[in-house]
């Protein structure tokens, strides 16, 4: 069994100072997906991941302090690449992939719309672009565990006013049309597999006592090709975890 950790810690250095070394000793994931770790490289204490067990790689955007990913593992990958080799995404520090085996894992930071028209637009060509990347990928790479922030609500269920966010960034119709297609292609969003409920939210505002009166998004995931289905153990929103305005989202997989 592998567990996953995928953690949007919204400034990696910010994260570190509220206590998230000490919640992954107590956590002990085998693989941690960090993003929008708003770091470069030799920025984010790995001497101090490195010395909890883990191989530290990231992928960090070309301006300092914005977006970043990472994926931290107890075990070194067989492969690690940097960027989905397109550079209008790469120079942002979206994705990085691991390999294990026959298994890779993804972790990506989706774009947000939130600021406006132009940045709406480059998330709707990322949306197309990424899942052009990913179906190329499983040409030869058939085992993928997507994990992220997709910056997307995939469900009525997985916001708190879905009537009224319909022209949000995040919850447009466009978005969830998207990832409806995305999953009827092969793929399997592993938390909803397991649970069914409501008031599953991995984000919060940090206004109007978002977070306290559970007034959240799920936007967080760990996605699996269907081949993989069979393979979950278990998925969970770790949501009593305080480092960022998102929560971690974890996924028991038996690679």
């Amino acid at each position: 069994m592998k567990r996953i950790l995928s953690y949007n810690v919204n400034g990696i250095r910010s994260a570190i100072g509220k206590g998230l070394l000490d919640f992954l000793k107590e956590e002990n994931p085998d693989i941690v997906c960090f993003q929008e770790t708003k770091a470069q490289p030799g920025q984010m204490r790995e001497e101090e991941f490195e010395a909890a067990g883990y191989h530290c790689n990231s992928f960090s955007a070309v301006k300092k302090g914005y977006s970043g990913v990472a994926i931290f593992t107890k075990v070194k990958p067989d492969q690690v690449i940097f960027g989905m080799q397109n550079e209008k995404y790469d120079i942002e520090g979206r994705v990085i992939r691991v390999d294990f085996g026959d298994v890779s894992i993804i972790n990506a930071y989706f774009p947000s719309g939130t600021t406006g028209d132009i940045r709406q637009a480059v998330k709707m060509g990322f949306l197309s672009d990424f899942h052009e990347y990913l179906n190329d990928l499983r040409t030869t790479r058939e085992k993928l565990i997507i994990s992220g922030d997709y910056n997307i609500c995939r469900l009525w269920i997985d916001i708190h006013n879905p009537a009224q966010q319909q022209n949000t960034s995040g919850f447009l119709p466009e978005e969830r049309e998207w990832f409806a297609k995305f999953v009827e292609d092969g793929y399997v969003d592993t938390l909803r597999e397991i649970h069914q409920e409501k008031h599953q939210y991995s984000w919060w505002s940090y206004r109007a006592n978002s977070r306290e009166n559970n007034k959240g998004w799920r936007i967080d995931y760990h996605i699996v090709t269907d081949n993989l289905k069979d393979k979950i153990l278990d998925a969970r929103i770790l949501s009593y975890a305080v480092h960022s305005d998102h929560c971690p989202v974890l996924l028991d997989i038996d690679i």
